[in-house]
């Protein structure tokens, strides 16, 4: 998916004209110094967080403590069942579509964004949407540890779990990442994806990715609650929190780095 929208959504004047910035500027201990700690960087944080079952064990054997709060149920007494009319018609074909868009389209536009500013040399984009990405998922990693919250599937009247009840291997391969099914507040499907159209929109000039991604983005907001997975709670944390990460990253990501090599240049002189 990633090669076929490349070639797809970017010109081809465009990615020429790109690529050969990329080739005068480019070089293997440029990548190595500039690009390469921040994959390390979201990749260490992602690892954290998937790795929330083993802390979760080990919150309760050592330090035996109970995090069976039943959150979900003060969350139904707030927003209540309105979460059920994204299931008023149920299909097995829009099913089946929600959950490719769901898996298959939110992890496209995740590494579609980073593909694409990493190809066409947008290093100092790409670096902020990589602490965005980061910041996002630190963020959620308490929330995901200390207050579970139930999928919706699993907890409202009236609604299914039409994700988890669609294969075995779809089920498993969910559990492997949150092993508990109750990593909602907030959610990371609407944060990520949000903050990924929002880097696309605003710091892009092609239409017809920027199209792309609006949509997909739409679309997966809608799975998130035909699927039976997340709460309208989660929901609105989601936004905030994509908004609060997008803004912090281009907004204050320059004056953190130039003062973090202003006080490297200073260690090094002494």
């Amino acid at each position: 998916m990633n090669i076929v929208a490349y070639y797809v959504l970017v010109p081809h004047g465009y990615r020429k004209l790109q690529n050969s910035s990329a080739e005068r500027s480019m070089d293997m201990h440029s990548f190595t110094r500039e690009v390469l700690p921040y994959i390390g960087l979201v990749s260490f944080v992602y690892l954290l967080v998937k790795s929330q079952g083993i802390v979760v064990n080990k919150l309760v054997n050592v330090m035996g403590i109970s995090l069976d709060y039943d959150l979900a149920r003060y969350i139904f007494l707030i927003e209540g069942s309105k979460v059920s009319m994204f299931q008023a018609f149920t299909n097995p074909a829009l099913t089946y579509v929600s959950s490719f868009i769901y898996i298959f389209g939110f992890s496209f536009l995740l590494t579609f964004t980073f593909i694409f500013f990493l190809m066409t040399n947008q290093l100092k984009t790409l670096k902020e949407y990589t602490v965005a990405l980061s910041f996002i998922y630190m963020v959620a990693f308490p929330f995901y540890i200390f207050t579970p919250v139930e999928v919706t599937g699993h907890t409202l009247p009236g609604v299914m779990p039409l994700l988890y009840n669609l294969s075995p291997l779809i089920t498993n391969g969910m559990r492997a990442v949150d092993p508990f099914f109750d990593n909602c507040f907030p959610s990371l499907h609407a944060a990520l994806s949000i903050l990924a159209m929002l880097f696309i929109i605003f710091r892009t000039d092609l239409r017809g990715l920027k199209i792309l991604a609006v949509f997909i983005t739409l679309a997966i907001q809608f799975t998130i609650f035909y699927l039976g997975i997340h709460w309208i709670t989660d929901f609105i944390a989601g936004i905030i929190l994509a908004l609060l990460s997008y803004y912090l990253a281009t907004k204050y990501y320059s004056l953190v780095i130039n003062k973090f090599y202003q006080v490297a240049e200073s260690s090094d002189e002494f």
